[in-house]
C-alpha cells in the first residue's frame, strides 16, 4: 500500500470572497475525492485565512492530477479569488 502525502496550502481570500472561496474549495474537493487523488481538510482562523490539509492518495495520485484538465480549472478559479501565501508539497511526520 502507498503512503499518503500531506501537503499544506496557507490560502488568503481576496476582500469579500471568502464564502466563495469556501464553495469553490467544497467542490474542488469533491471533484478529487471521486477522482481518488486525494482526501482535504480545511480550516479558517477567522481573519480571511485558510489552512487547507491535502492527503494526496500517493505520489501517483498527485502527478496525475497536476496533469487533469479538471484540476487546472480549479486552479485558474481560484486564483481569481484567492491568494495562495504558502505551500508545503511534501510533509514528513516526525513522531
Amino acid at each position: 500500500m502507498q503512503r499518503e502525502i500531506l501537503a499544506v496550502a496557507v490560502i488568503k481570500a481576496h476582500v469579500g470572497k471568502e464564502e466563495e472561496l469556501v464553495q469553490v474549495l467544497r467542490d474542488f474537493y469533491s471533484m478529487l475525492r471521486t477522482m481518488n487523488y486525494s482526501r482535504d481538510v480545511l480550516y479558517r482562523d477567522g481573519g480571511g485565512r485558510f489552512v487547507n490539509l491535502r492527503y494526496w492518495a500517493s505520489e501517483e495520485a498527485r502527478d496525475t492530477a497536476h496533469e487533469d484538465p479538471n484540476v487546472h480549472r480549479f486552479w485558474r478559479r481560484l486564483s481569481e479569488i484567492c491568494e495562495i501565501e504558502q505551500v508545503y508539497e511534501e510533509l514528513e511526520q516526525v513522531t
